[in-house]
C-alpha cells in the first residue's frame, strides 16, 4: 500500500503563540511593554517620514533579548529570523542589525 503525500500544503505552524509555553518570559515582557503608555513613544516619534517599525514591538524585541543575554544587534537581527519568542514578538517582522543599533 503506498500512501500519497501532497507536496502543495504547507506544514509549519502559522500561529507563532502556540508554540510559547503560558509562562514564558516572553509573555511577560509583551504584557509589561503593551501596557506602556503610547505617550511616551510619541514624544521621541512626532512622525512624518517614512513608516518606521512601531517602537513598542522594537522595545518588546530588545528587552526580551536583554533577558536572554544578547546584547549584539546583529545577534538579536538574526533572534528574529530564526526564534520563535522573537518571532512572536516581532509579529514576523524583520528589523535588521542596523534598524535595532539606531533604535
Amino acid at each position: 500500500m503506498f500512501i500519497e503525500y501532497n507536496m502543495d500544503q504547507l506544514y509549519l505552524p502559522m500561529n507563532l503563540e502556540l508554540d510559547i509555553p503560558p509562562n514564558h518570559i516572553s509573555r511577560v515582557v509583551n504584557t509589561a511593554v503593551t501596557r506602556l503608555d503610547d505617550a511616551i513613544f510619541e514624544v521621541a516619534y512626532p512622525g512624518g517620514g517614512r513608516d518606521s517599525y512601531h517602537p513598542k514591538m522594537m522595545t518588546k524585541i530588545v528587552i526580551y533579548a536583554y533577558t536572554q543575554r544578547i546584547y549584539s544587534s546583529r545577534q538579536i537581527a538574526k533572534a528574529v529570523r530564526e526564534n520563535i519568542p522573537f518571532m512572536w514578538l516581532a509579529g514576523r517582522q524583520t528589523p535588521d542589525f542596523r534598524t535595532i543599533n539606531r533604535f
